[in-house]
């Protein structure tokens, strides 16, 4: 029994002090009015269903009706104002007279409020999410938010997105709003947004769905567009924006002109012949020149801003507003990077050759329809390695090849191997083949440049293997040309298909095994039929040949070359 006791004390003093800790901190709900004689006293009655708030203080902002003496039936504090002040001025009032530490100011005339609206703009604060909560809620878009107030807040402070920056109802913590210059009038709801913004007090906005309340007529909200637009330009006049938009902003746009003419120079000068190197050297120059001058500029008039204003949310808008400058930079750097890995010393001489990647929209496989390839360096082959060639998987589909292949090379062949995990953007080629292609290593092979790099040489390509029978075919790699496919069938199954080049008047001959069964005449740019019959040791084997407008590097080797066509029995 005495451990139940020990923990039931234990939870009741857990219950005691968190009742303590939401009892010290006083609530107060100030309403400002003017002439709701019809409606203030229920906005009243709702408020006082909620139990923690400590005080309700209406302010009489000098109406001419009953307002007053509807107010004092419900036993509230009244202050009154002697004549007509504003809506801020109202609030200003309240906020002095009043100790409390959380504060939250609804309007005298919203019709169908409930304590569920008003706990809403309260609770985050007493849960410890926001110093100030400002609402939104269903309705029309006001005419002064949509035309006026965004229109004005996007240019200057485009890093506030609230969906109603004007709502009307909020709640603050009084010691954010300490930092706040209310303002005398309508301009006192965005003031308080603005002035939390830029303070780096933070502001959440909370849905309390359908409002009703009196539509202001169009003179009210003539004179409340005023207001608002008066207090945004003084706001970013105090605050530096008009600066940073005006000063910091023409100074960060010839900056990005100047980064710009650097990367133009530099495009030029490495990738566009026709035109002169002088120029492109020129307008480096002035890129460099131009980006120096007003990079400092910038650099000059932010701090001299940054002194004399407040922070907060200062440099969030200053990176949303002049993003295009960062990205202009960043561009620049890539291309000076990529400019820096190709250059290369020889002799005493600087070379700079930049390579590219080759984005591979269509192959003729179609499981690799697209594909980013390359580029590729050259590197010596591994120890004990002299009759095998080690390429990246990329380049073998750029070239119509598969590993376990073999290319014939100054009559000698070798089997293409995998690279290894680490290196699959390496070509390791024993020294041999590196001087019959011309190629050392540390060259970079573009992957548009293969076929050139390997053009005129053999290549032996498996095509399928089964329990009985392996097909390869036999080919020069040549640069891309108009070619036809090859559908083979053995004994009624399919076998695979193959895709090839066809020179005029050659014959091409197919083998099985070590005999040759029959060959395809290619004459005057036709085949004399779409499908040939051959029988060799009781196999039918069936070609079917289709033009289907595509293209190949895959020279087909014709009779004098050898065979095109190769069949083997699995025994």
């Amino acid at each position: 029994m005495s451990w139940l006791i020990v923990l039931l004390t234990f939870l009741l003093t857990s219950f005691n002090t968190t009742k303590n800790n939401n009892e010290h901190e006083k609530i107060a709900i100030i309403i400002p009015a003017f002439n709701e004689e019809e409606n203030v006293s229920t906005v009243i009655e709702v408020i006082k269903k909620l139990d923690y708030v400590d005080e309700i203080i209406v302010v009489d902002d000098g109406s001419t009706d009953n307002t007053a003496e509807e107010v004092k039936k419900t036993k509230v504090t009244l202050l009154t104002h002697s004549k007509n002040k504003g809506k801020g001025e109202a609030i200003k009032t309240g906020y002095k007279y009043t100790d409390a530490d959380i504060l939250a100011f609804i309007d005298a005339d919203i019709q169908n409020l409930t304590e569920k609206k008003v706990d809403a703009i309260i609770r985050p604060i007493l849960e410890g999410k926001t110093e100030i909560t400002k609402t939104k809620f269903a309705r029309e878009k006001g005419r002064v938010t949509e035309l006026t107030a965004k229109p004005l807040l996007n240019f200057f402070f485009p890093e506030i997105s609230f969906e109603q920056p004007l709502s009307g109802q909020f709640a603050a913590k009084k010691s954010a709003l300490k930092k706040i210059n209310f303002e005398p009038d309508y301009g006192v709801d965005v003031g308080i947004v603005l002035d939390a913004d830029v303070q780096g007090i933070t502001i959440q906005e909370i849905d309390i769905g359908n409002i009703k309340h009196d539509m202001s007529p169009l003179e009210d909200l003539h004179l409340m567009a005023n207001e608002v637009v008066r207090t945004i330009i003084n706001r970013a006049n105090n605050y530096g924006r008009i600066v940073l938009i005006d000063d910091i902003g023409y100074f960060i746009r010839m900056t990005i002109v100047g980064l710009s003419l650097i990367i133009l120079g530099l495009f030029t000068i490495f990738f566009v012949k026709f035109f002169p190197l002088e120029i492109g050297v020129i307008i480096v120059i002035i890129g460099i020149v131009m980006t120096i001058y007003y990079l400092i500029k910038v650099i000059v008039k932010s701090i001299a801003m940054f002194k004399r204003i407040p922070k907060g949310n200062l440099l969030k808008s200053f990176i949303k507003i002049h993003f295009p400058v960062l990205i202009s930079a960043i561009v620049l750097i890539l291309m000076i990077s990529t400019f820096i890995g190709a250059a290369t010393f020889d002799n005493g001489s600087i070379s700079i050759e930049p390579t590219s990647r080759n984005l591979i929209l269509f192959s003729e496989d179609s499981s690799d329809a697209i594909s980013v390839r390359g580029p590729y360096s050259v590197d010596s082959s591994f120890n004990n390695e002299s009759n095998i060639l080690r390429i990246p998987r990329d380049a073998l589909d750029s070239l119509g090849l598969d590993y376990g292949d073999r290319l014939i090379i100054d009559n000698r062949p070798y089997e293409i191997n995998q690279t290894t995990l680490d290196e699959v953007y390496i070509l390791r080629l024993p020294a041999e083949v590196k001087q019959v292609l011309q190629l050392s290593d540390g060259d970079i092979i573009q992957n548009s440049r293969l076929t050139q790099i390997f053009e005129g040489n053999v290549a032996i390509h498996n095509i399928s293997t089964t329990d009985n029978y392996t097909l390869s075919d036999s080919y020069i790699i040549s640069p891309r040309h108009e070619s036809y496919k090859l559908d083979i069938t053995i004994d009624n199954q399919s076998f695979g298909s193959i895709t090839g080049i066809f020179i005029e008047n050659n014959t091409y001959a197919i083998k099985f095994n070590k005999d040759t069964i029959g060959t395809l005449n290619y004459t005057n740019g036709s085949f004399s039929k779409n499908s040939y019959i051959f029988n060799y040791d009781n196999h039918k084997i069936t070609i079917n040949i289709t033009d289907d407008n595509i293209t190949s590097i895959q020279q087909f080797l014709n009779s004098q070359q050898g065979h095109f066509l190769q069949i083997n029995s699995v025994k």
